[in-house]
């Protein structure tokens, strides 16, 4: 993995192969880099071992191990020692690679924007279940917080004919799902536009899907919560209020009898500590009918679900 060069930190050093003397190849450098990060208690050493070298060689995962044997220069050792010592100290594997996968889609990330997780990615499924399984011809979705853009572009690609409105409060947040819209080719259908949340909508706009993926941890409560998240991720989509896990689902609720259709949908996403705060908010509204909660595929309450009457 290394030529033996120690990292200058004080207290710090890169990983190194068993032998500093020995050929530097793919199989020898994964394996160095997965005991190093394993010893560093980094989650999935292995899987981000194999993305990073990846990343430098420009190979994909089955293409690592048919190359086994193949020696890295010294630019390459260099380069990946670089990315070891920064997912060494916990800095996400998506922000190294600088994009990350969501529904099979390839997305731009990075520190303005949250890296899009496997949850989300079955609230898109209950979004195309709830859209009724059509290409979304003639529909109008929002995405309330869209951040990437993950959710507002997987629907866009997934549901061809549907037209996408999404809001976010940072700039920064939608030069990168203004990024990945042009990537993806649906820049004609996805509209993004600045302000928090319905704040920069139209008072006669209405939508057959209102979704959101909003903030919902605790800032006084970060029991549980991954160092890696709380360091690297924006705190601006993740955290509530203070002391007050429901406050952006009652700011999403503010819009819906205005801009929801009858027979309309509205979705978002919730956890732990507060599926229950969140889905009492939108069953105290009357025009609201199949107020629940659903679980995702790990057994978790995840979605907060509802029908405009």
């Amino acid at each position: 993995m290394s030529d033996g060069t120690a990292d200058q930190r004080p207290g710090r050093k890169t990983p190194v192969s068993a032998n500093a003397g020995a050929m530097h190849t793919v199989m020898s450098v994964l394996r160095g880099a997965e005991g190093w990060l394993q010893k560093r208690n980094i989650e999935a050493p292995r899987r981000s071992a194999e993305l990073l070298l990846g990343k430098v060689l420009r190979l994909g995962r089955l293409e690592l191990y048919l190359e086994h044997d193949r020696p890295l220069n010294e630019q390459e050792r260099n380069t990946m020692r670089d990315l070891m010592v920064r997912r060494g100290d916990g800095e996400p594997v998506a922000h190294l690679l600088g994009s990350w996968s969501f529904r099979g889609h390839e997305l731009e990330v990075g520190p303005a924007v949250l890296i899009p997780r496997p949850e989300t990615e079955e609230l898109v499924d209950i979004a195309i279940e709830k859209l009724g399984g059509d290409t979304g011809a003639g529909k109008r979705a929002i995405d309330l917080g869209t951040g990437s853009g993950a959710i507002a572009i997987a629907l866009a690609i997934e549901q061809p004919d549907l037209e996408v409105l999404a809001t976010d409060t940072s700039q920064n947040a939608l030069a990168v799902a203004r990024n990945n819209a042009s990537a993806h080719n649906v820049t004609e259908r996805v509209q993004f536009v600045h302000g928090s949340w319905w704040q920069p909508v139209a008072d006669d706009q209405v939508f057959d899907l209102v979704i959101s993926n909003p903030p919902y941890i605790d800032p006084k409560a970060l029991d549980g919560l991954e160092e890696d998240v709380r360091r690297f991720e924006p705190p601006l989509a993740l955290f509530s209020a203070p002391g007050d896990v429901a406050s952006c689902y009652r700011d999403l609720a503010v819009g819906l009898e205005q801009h929801l259709r009858p027979g309309g949908w509205f979705l978002a996403e919730t956890g732990v500590g507060a599926d229950v705060a969140s889905r009492d908010v939108f069953a105290a509204l009357p025009f609201l009918q199949h107020v629940a909660l659903r679980d995702d595929l790990a057994g978790h309450a995840r979605f907060v679900i509802a029908q405009r009457v």
